[in-house]
């Protein structure tokens, strides 16, 4: 008796677990970029998709050209890697982040070129990918149009200048900063691309809290918010990194 109510309780758990996510590659937003996109960015490795990996967008891109997206991850352990895409863009990954140190959120704005799920895909130490997503609709055109930068020809005077923000809320530390940078996609007429490549977060130790991997559908001057484990030092923070013609990033964050 003892065994048959162990082994009730194990396939109550399991049931748990298994709520979060559907272990198959039907998706449920009905992409027809989705086999496309699970072989070319997540490498055809299996998948679950999974409510615990929560994306916020607008309904509608009233802006093509800057449209606000937030990925959070809840209750998922072990995280190896973190990758935003876009199905139906034409440059179809927009970041990959590594949550070294730091809470496995991130905010920041895109381009989008028509109407498109938008995706996060979490790796975990199993090799599963986790997946959430939205569709956005969008008119369109904000990868092919040329960075403001670039038609008022002043972006050189500003390239990879840092602005930045911290704060608390409620009990989470929040950081938020700016990197001026055209992030062009190479997609409008004459301009070839030319977007920041990647960067880290140090603290004061040298530690590297979070490791990014950006593309081209980032927005221009891009802003991204990070939320920091509550135990964090924060006095003195760094961002290193470069964009894809070698100018490199260099900020202190205080």
């Amino acid at each position: 008796m003892i065994i048959i109510k162990l082994l009730v309780l194990i396939g109550w758990v399991l049931i748990g677990t298994q709520a979060h996510a559907t272990n198959n590659n039907l998706d449920p937003l009905d992409s027809p970029g989705w086999n496309v996109m699970h072989e070319f960015i997540l490498g055809g490795e299996p998948v679950v998709f999974d409510d615990r990996v929560i994306i916020n967008i607008p309904e509608f891109a009233e802006d093509p050209l800057n449209v606000p997206v937030s990925i959070r991850i809840e209750g998922i352990k072990d995280i190896q890697d973190i990758v935003i895409f876009a199905d139906m863009n034409p440059i179809q990954k927009v970041l990959n982040f590594k949550p070294v140190k730091i809470e496995p959120y991130i905010a920041f704005r895109i381009k989008v070129e028509q109407s498109t799920p938008i995706r996060a895909a979490v790796k975990t130490s199993d090799g599963v990918w986790h997946v959430g997503g939205k569709w956005l609709e969008a008119a369109g055109g904000g990868c092919s149009a040329p960075s403001h930068g670039m038609v008022h020809g002043d972006w050189q005077q500003t390239l990879m200048n840092v602005s930045s923000r911290y704060w608390s809320k409620g009990d989470i530390n929040r950081l938020r900063f700016r990197i001026m940078h055209p992030m062009d996609t190479g997609l409008a007429p004459g301009i070839p691309e030319f977007y920041v490549k990647n960067f880290s977060i140090l603290n004061e130790a040298g530690q590297t809290l979070a490791l990014l991997n950006t593309y081209q559908p980032i927005s221009e001057n891009p802003v991204f918010t990070f939320e920091l484990k509550k135990n964090s030092s924060v006095e003195q923070l760094h961002l290193v990194g470069m964009d894809n013609n070698g100018n490199r990033l260099t900020a202190t964050i205080q």
